[in-house]
């Protein structure tokens, strides 16, 4: 008798070749709704952004040469997940049908009466020599392809093999002299057109053109994995891709974020062909004590205007006057004065229009535009804790307004550097950084300490030598002068918008 079925579900996806670009959108939605996450080694660690904070993530390994997780345990986990009735992504790079041992996989959920679900990825052997410009098919010198895994060449039927039009090759890197010799020995032409493709789809991407009779010497003493091997005649076809002529192609750009934020600011670049990698350096926590915030909104009547400076802000407010029991009823013939589109957009998500926004979305511009008389004004200024800029207040409160300001939220600095951002900056692999605030910049700055050990301010540039500094704005920048000492691009907006297009505009 089968074992009655659990509400938990394992969804077997394709990562696709690794940038979060060639993910589809069915893996989109199901990495937001995971419960647990068990990927490998090879997928894009952007993807890991997607899914939610409380989502339990493990890696499971599965790259060549390195340490790796045993097949039946992974089944297992996987299993046994299902069973406490969790939502479960098994994410596998490429395809999950293409070398990806997904039949071990699902012989093991049947056999535990699991259900499950296939996912498809954009495999490696199609999209890397398409990225690349190689037509895989050619009605007159290609009528067909074959794919194949070079991870065992010994139990390939190469007689076979060298006969065929177009060889796309996975995981073959490994044995490439073995293959160039096989196929020799079986009659290919010693000037049969070879390329090798590493990281494809990503600003790491490297590409080596040669003959059977070169590419061993080409690319001798050369790490290559992980790549893709084409030969035949269709790589002296290559055409340069298309995306080469994105303005952010062949940019890796490093997101210094909230540890809560949203990924909109990576999708925005990467639609001009930028590598994204995101790195939380803040953290957006409650108020020590709501209690000055619980008396302002019991007195909210009293008050003129509603000052809110963040998103942040914004949301902290509101979800602290729901948990009171009001609602926006509460805030009566109040007036309300945001700083900033992102703002004015996250209050709009609680069904209200702001009275007011200053130009170029910055706080100084408040005062100056301000639209009738601040003079004996009564303004709530729900805020950062601590941290903030008091120049506002001053500045309220010399044009004898009456202000009262209370804590909404505090921002902390991360424990720990990311470990991916921190590898990328050690290998020198980021090309521009971008701070969309002055407390991303000085934890930032503070984590760099921490992560070299270090309080010389040398150490620290010498290691971003050669990287783009970008800001969203005048007071970001000018904590970027102070620490970094440096300004490459800055925001004419101050807007993620406005921040990605002044990188467009400066790479074009």
């Amino acid at each position: 008798m089968a074992k009655k079925l659990m509400n938990g579900k394992v969804y077997l996806v394709g990562s696709g070749i690794g940038h979060i670009n060639y993910l589809t959108l069915r893996a989109y939605h199901l990495l937001s709704q995971a419960e647990v996450l068990i990927y490998d080694a090879l997928i894009d660690k952007n993807l890991l952004n997607l899914v939610p904070e409380s989502c339990l993530k493990i890696n499971v390994g599965k790259r060549g040469g390195q340490p790796s997780t045993k097949q039946n345990k992974i089944n297992s986990l996987i299993i046994n997940y299902c069973l406490q009735g969790k939502q479960v992504v098994r994410l596998k790079s490429g395809d999950p049908s293409i070398f990806g041992r997904v039949n071990e996989e699902i012989k093991a959920l049947q056999e535990a009466n699991c259900l499950y679900e296939l996912v498809p990825g954009i495999s490696s052997a199609l999209a890397a020599p398409l990225l690349t410009g190689i037509p895989l098919t050619d009605k007159e010198i290609s009528p067909c392809f074959t794919v194949l895994t070079g991870h065992e060449p010994e139990l390939l039927n190469w007689q076979a093999l060298a006969n065929i039009d177009t060889l796309v090759i996975l995981m073959g890197t490994r044995n490439l002299e073995e293959i160039v010799n096989n196929l020799l020995n079986n009659g290919r032409s010693p000037d049969q057109p070879i390329a090798i493709i590493q990281n494809s789809g990503s600003s790491q991407e490297r590409v080596w053109i040669g003959t059977l009779n070169s590419i061993i010497k080409q690319v001798s003493g050369l790490s290559l994995s992980p790549a893709i091997i084409i030969i035949g005649n269709v790589v002296n076809l290559r055409y340069m891709s298309s995306s080469i002529s994105l303005p952010l192609a062949q940019k890796t750009v490093l997101i210094t974020r909230a540890k809560e934020q949203s990924s909109q600011f990576s999708v925005l670049l990467q639609q001009q062909g930028a590598n994204t990698i995101e790195m939380p350096a803040l953290e957006i926590l409650p108020p020590s004590s709501w209690e000055q915030l619980d008396l302002a909104i019991e007195t909210l009547a009293s008050f003129d205007w509603l000052i809110l400076t963040s998103a942040n802000g914004v949301n902290f407010f509101f979800q602290r006057l729901q948990e009171l029991g009001q609602d926006i009823r509460a805030l009566g013939n109040i007036k309300i004065a945001v700083v900033g589109q992102k703002t004015a957009s996250c209050l709009q998500e609680y069904h209200l229009t702001p009275d007011f926004i200053p130009p170029n979305f910055i706080a100084d511009e408040l005062i100056d535009h301000f639209p009738e008389s601040l003079s004996h004004q009564k303004i709530l200024f729900p805020r950062v804790e601590t941290g903030g800029r008091e120049i506002l207040v001053k500045e309220l409160q010399k044009q004898e307004a009456n202000v009262v300001e209370v804590p909404a939220y505090q921002s902390g600095c991360p424990e720990t550097i990311d470990a991916q951002a921190w590898e990328a900056l050690q290998n020198k692999q980021v090309n521009i950084i971008t701070f969309a605030s002055s407390k991303t910049v000085k934890n930032f700055y503070q984590l760099l300490q921490k992560a070299l050990q270090t309080n010389s301010k040398s150490d620290i540039l010498s290691l971003l030598d050669n990287v783009y500094i970008a800001s969203i704005g005048p007071q970001t920048s000018k904590t970027c002068y102070e620490l970094l000492e440096r300004v490459d691009i800055e925001a004419q907006e101050y807007t993620l918008e406005g921040l990605t297009q002044g990188l467009i505009q400066y790479f074009s």
